[in-house]
């Protein structure tokens, strides 16, 4: 399929917000533009030491709005949150397998940890018809091995959701209600809290980066 059908497809697919929603929507896709003023290297694949893995910003960007489509991510603080965290973990979009130091079946465009990746699969299996993935399929994986398993969620559909899916299933509400209010305490608490790693300066530009783009 051309990406110019592509595009179309998850422009219909993105959400008709609230008149009056708590916290306000969204009403914005992201923009291919917009994610090459926070990391301009974003836009070419040229140097990457994975090519295979790299995503330029128009490959990824209509699957990252189908992934806040998905999971229902509607306000701008969360999805600036997400879109920080996977730039950051894949390097800009450069790679989406742990290769420093190399964990087995760590990846996704969040860097999950191969337990999450198994439940990540699973859930897709029992909750989304559209991910192509049936629980025997997962179980089959899950015998081999954490690179089978990381296998079945690694492609850009499901690879680029994977920040949005462990949000909302694996984070209280809370998290949700300090993202939403553009907070840097409450990207601190998701760094901590949630994901489960530590605030640092790298992160924390990125995330400002991302949230200075009010516009989409």
């Amino acid at each position: 399929m051309r990406l110019k059908a592509l595009f179309v497809i998850f422009s219909l697919a993105l959400p008709t917000c609230m008149a009056t929603p708590v916290p306000p929507c969204n009403t914005s896709p992201l923009a291919s533009a917009d994610v090459a003023i926070i990391v301009p290297d974003s836009i070419s694949c040229t140097e990457a030491a994975y090519p295979a893995e790299c995503a330029t910003t128009t490959r990824a960007v209509p699957y990252i709005n189908l992934a806040f489509t998905a999971f229902s991510i509607h306000d701008f603080g969360t999805q600036a949150a997400l879109l920080a965290l996977i730039l950051y973990k894949s390097a800009s979009f450069k790679h989406n397998t742990n290769h420093y130091p190399g964990v087995p079946g760590q990846g996704t465009r969040n860097m999950q940890s191969p337990a999450f990746n198994l439940k990540y699969a699973q859930w897709l299996a029992a909750n989304r018809t559209d991910s192509g993935l049936s629980l025997q399929q997962v179980q089959e994986a899950e015998a081999e091995g954490p690179v089978q398993v990381l296998a079945l969620v690694n492609n850009d559909r499901w690879g680029f959701a994977s920040a949005a899916w462990f949000l909302v299933t694996q984070c209280d509400a809370e998290i949700r209600r300090g993202l939403a209010g553009l907070t840097e305490d409450g990207w601190n608490a998701y760094l901590i809290d949630c994901v489960g790693t530590t605030v640092t300066d790298e992160r924390t530009a990125v995330w400002k980066e991302a949230t200075a783009l009010r516009k989409w």
